[in-house]
């Protein structure tokens, strides 16, 4: 860490939990983002002001105008480009010195798979179950522990999942007969939501890098943003789970 660093991070540097030794951390580690919508953009602004030092984002979708309502790291200029490319130059404009890698392809599996190993964090920023069971399973076969997070309507929850800890994984709580079909563009989401669980999925993704996992593993937050409530529930591991129940601890 330079003087520079120790400058710009000198407000974290000062929290007993951090110091120059757990932001040196955040300096060395990569997360994987997957989703530059509305969770991964202010989940990725928040990682790379924080220090992160390298972030590689996965996002395949164009800037359209219906997104600027809660994708804050898209600008009215970005339309038509990109996001993966959109969210990479926002985020150099916040910390040039976070290294990022933009993927703007769909990754299939053995991608996925690939990119995990290179990472020791994953954001599930995604939008649809599919996507989200993949993840999970790339999270659990690379042992690499999972933030997974979803917003709707005015409503939103969010859960930490690591592998190898003896805990559940995200295929224990949501079984692939729940898939569903609802989607923002059907039921419509408040937008200060989607950002509230981004900013916590940032949150709790810092506290895992920093080793702070104790109280995150396993435990489901849910947001009620209309009545302004918090709810915590342990979701037990299934020792039947299709993903992790052969997982060694």
């Amino acid at each position: 860490m330079n003087d520079k660093d120790k400058s710009r991070y000198a407000r974290q540097i000062r929290l007993a939990k951090i110091g120059e030794k757990g932001q040196q951390k955040l300096l060395d580690s990569s997360v994987l983002i997957i989703g530059m919508g509305g969770l991964g953009s202010p989940a990725a602004l928040y990682l790379a002001a924080a220090g992160i030092g390298k972030l590689i984002i996965s996002d395949f979708d164009q800037v359209e105008d219906s997104n600027l309502q809660r994708q804050i790291i898209h600008k009215s200029r970005d339309i038509g480009e990109l996001k993966a490319f959109s969210a990479k130059r926002s985020i150099a404009e916040i910390n040039p010195d976070c290294d990022v890698e933009a993927l703007d392809w769909q990754l299939d599996e053995e991608e996925l798979e690939a990119y995990a190993q290179k990472a020791d964090l994953i954001l599930d920023c995604s939008d649809n179950f599919p996507t989200r069971f993949m993840i999970n399973r790339v999270s659990v076969k690379t042992a690499t522990p999972l933030v997974s997070a979803a917003a709707i309507r005015m409503e939103g929850q969010l859960a930490s999942y690591l592998p190898g800890s003896g805990g559940p994984c995200y295929q224990c709580l949501y079984k692939e007969e729940y898939e569903t079909t609802e989607t923002c563009a059907m039921e419509g989401v408040l937008s200060p939501v989607v950002g509230v669980i981004g900013t916590m999925q940032a949150l709790q993704a810092i506290l895992l890098l920093l080793g702070e996992t104790e109280n995150i593993n396993g435990k489901l937050l849910l947001f009620d943003g209309l009545n302004m409530e918090w709810q915590s529930v342990r979701v037990p591991k299934n020792p039947n789970c299709p993903v992790c129940s052969n997982q060694q601890v």
